[in-house]
């Protein structure tokens, strides 16, 4: 017999002999943490035999794309446990997502809690079971017999060329390259107990599993997404390396519901969504509006420090405005449908005088276009930043609505800088280091930055190759000169140029995408602006757009959850409440609060009936960040009893110690 012959592989890194027709599984066989590889760039299951050359790479399990295998693979026990439960159910697609997965289903009934309690039994049953994950090449035709009682299935495999502009999910079945179907075998009778059409990769077996997955709720869903397609059953899912992960993310999402800032916004009577306004539109409540207006003068003060000019614009425009920047038709979906107005008629209904479309703005650029063209313009004039408190509109679907982070009508604390072109680097620097000075004087100071870029195979971006690489080259040098962390986003940049977006990092690890920098070549050339350079000649400016916190409303629903309601005392709705011991303290409790109104404090005092007890409670729910309390020995040697927000006391604190101590929390506005 012949020895096997030997080949070459690169294995993480490392050149390594194997004999032919080694798997992966052979190759990690001692690395237990290693549930897939990845071979020349491609994913793929460990049972797949290598060839010679490869470059193969470990994929552990706790690693993202780990993760991603791990979740879809407990997405398939999950539809394999509900058929066995509802062998009625017909399958849709299930995909991972982000901290898990769904399956969407069609059954006559929606599931229920208690479904969801027999389903985690049944799976468990299957994970124990140790069934393999077995990948199958079949043709269309073999596929179609395989799936010849999954209606959903055989549509897919109608879609299979166009798979990736099919609906959301489906590249996980079908798409390029060949067609598969993952069994679940039976271990021990190597019986097929279950199969669906995938693309894969999965885990070796079920026992991967372990118990460390969840599943999380049940809702309505539309087939591939499209509303005008037949309702399905989803449910969702969880599924992590240990049952330890598992635990950690349940507490993280407890500690995020907690911090809701819609829950949070009703609590503490800051804001609402009145339904009669409708869907993305809210209305913010006198303390709240205390914030927001704090917010607004911190920001506008800032602004004026920076060089900015204050300027304002009306909510509405003629839509050929739009027409005129390019938003239309690029930004058309999710700009409200047009205005028809000034028409004029005759007694016989004979239109007289046409009348024009208008628009709600959804953004402030072309309207301060207007004003840098309303007069001639010098190079010496050069950086003009304007900047406002814009209110824009946008029609953002009713299911992407979400409390103040995601609305439909906002206001952005919008500028525009007008450049030379050799000026455009250092604004851009100047911009962003502002944009990340206010984020940490709100208390933000984890972040990383974002550098999105043209896909240069879609043609919703204008502009020439030459235009989108030195801009882009510009954003890019600068991002990483400013010592943060700076990751690629491929194919998300704005129709007219790239874009610098700050991701930040909230008090629970969440990520929000804060503030935006954007290199504009476009719009000047559309509006025809110019400025007159030193040589005497007219010249086009960089536009550059900057939103230092996306919007005003977003910002606040991030710091409320970020604070969990306990705002620092500068930003507090309430800065102080007094509270009394009994009664007969009220009037010297009104003296304190009277010298700190004049100190600029927002103050109460609690001059209730509740008792005492009860007060110091509500002072605590509402998260008031100081409460000063004085009995008949306050009263007597001129002090109070101070109260910090963690329950914390410090007694017998003369009076003008403790208004000084406030009023320099405040000032120095301490994010505590």
């Amino acid at each position: 017999m012949s020895e096997a012959q030997q080949i070459t592989l690169r294995v993480d890194g490392d050149e390594t002999q194997v004999t032919t027709g080694t798997t992966g599984a052979e190759l990690f066989f001692e690395r237990r943490d290693v549930v897939v590889m990845r071979v020349d760039g491609v994913l793929k299951d460990l049972d797949q035999p290598l060839e010679a050359g490869a470059d193969v790479e470990s994929v552990a399990i706790g690693s993202p794309d780990g993760l991603n295998v791990l979740r879809h693979s407990t997405a398939h026990v999950m539809a394999q446990a509900v058929q066995q439960l509802r062998p009625d159910a017909k399958l849709g697609i299930g995909p991972y997502i982000k901290d898990g997965f769904y399956f969407d289903f069609d059954v006559a009934e929606p599931f229920t809690p208690e479904d969801l309690k027999a389903l985690e039994k049944m799976m468990l049953k299957i994970v124990n079971q140790n069934q393999r994950f077995e990948r199958r090449v079949v043709s269309t035709e073999e596929a179609k017999v395989a799936m010849a009682h999954e209606p959903y299935k055989l549509e897919l495999l109608g879609k299979a060329d166009s798979a990736d502009s099919a609906g959301e999910g489906v590249n996980v079945e079908v798409g390029a390259g060949d067609i598969t179907i993952y069994d679940n075998v039976d271990r021990k009778s190597g019986e097929t107990v279950w199969c669906d059409l995938c693309r894969g990769p999965h885990l070796p077996n079920t026992k991967l599993i372990s118990n460390a997955f969840a599943l999380t709720r049940s809702s309505a869903a539309y087939w591939l997404g499209n509303q005008n397609n037949k309702p399905l059953q989803r449910i969702y899912g969880t599924a992590w390396p240990t049952k330890e992960d598992l635990k950690a993310y349940q507490e993280r999402l407890a500690e995020a519901e907690r911090r809701d800032h819609r829950k949070l916004g009703a609590e503490l009577d800051l804001f609402s969504f009145p339904d009669e306004l409708g869907s993305g539109l809210p209305v913010f409540h006198p303390k709240g509006g205390v914030i927001k207006r704090e917010m607004e003068d911190y920001v506008r003060r800032r602004h004026i420090e920076e060089g900015f000019e204050y300027v304002g614009t009306p909510h509405i425009s003629k839509d050929g405005l739009f027409h005129t920047s390019g938003h239309l038709p690029y930004y058309a979906d999710t700009m409200f449908p047009a205005l028809h107005v000034d028409a004029e008629h005759d007694e016989d209904g004979n239109v007289t005088k046409p009348g024009q479309d208008y628009r709600l703005k959804a953004m402030n650029c072309p309207m301060h276009n207007l004003i840098f063209r309303s007069r001639g313009r010098s190079y010496r004039e050069l950086p003009l930043r304007l900047f406002e408190f814009g209110h824009v509109y946008r029609y953002e679907k009713s299911g992407v609505v979400h409390g103040l982070t995601r609305v439909r009508g906002f206001a952005q604390d919008d500028s525009h800088s007008y450049v030379t072109k050799e000026q455009a680097p250092a604004e851009v620097e100047h911009l962003l280091g502002f944009m990340l000075s206010l984020l940490r004087d709100f208390g933000m100071d984890d972040f990383y930055l974002e550098l999105s870029t043209r896909d240069p195979e879609s043609d919703k971006f204008i502009g020439s190759d030459e235009q989108w690489a030195e801009a882009t080259e510009v954003l890019e040098r600068v991002a990483a000169s400013s010592g943060v962390e700076l990751v690629a986003d491929p194919g998300g940049a704005a129709f007219y140029g790239p874009k610098i977006s700050v991701q930040a990092k909230d008090a629970i690890g969440r990520t929000w995408q804060m503030g935006t920098v954007q290199y504009d070549f476009n719009q000047p050339a559309r509006f025809g602006l110019e400025y007159q350079a030193a040589d005497g000649t007219r010249q086009e400016p960089v536009m550059i757009h900057a939103a230092k916190f996306g919007s005003i409303e977003r910002f606040l629903g991030v710091l409320t959850e970020h604070y969990a309601g306990a705002f620092p005392a500068w930003l507090s709705p309430v800065q102080v409440v007094a509270i009394p011991v009994a009664e007969a303290f009220n009037d010297y409790l009104y003296e304190v609060a009277a010298k700190l109104k004049k100190a600029g404090i927002r103050v109460e005092v609690d001059a209730s009936s509740d008792r005492f007890p009860k007060k110091i409670r509500t002072a605590s729910k509402d998260k008031i960040p100081f409460v000063l309390i004085a009995g008949g020995e306050d009263a007597e040697n001129g002090a109070v009893s101070f109260r910090f927000r963690d329950g914390s006391q410090e007694n017998g604190v003369a009076v003008d110690e403790a208004v000084k101590r406030i009023v320099d929390a405040v000032k120095n506005r301490t994010n505590q």
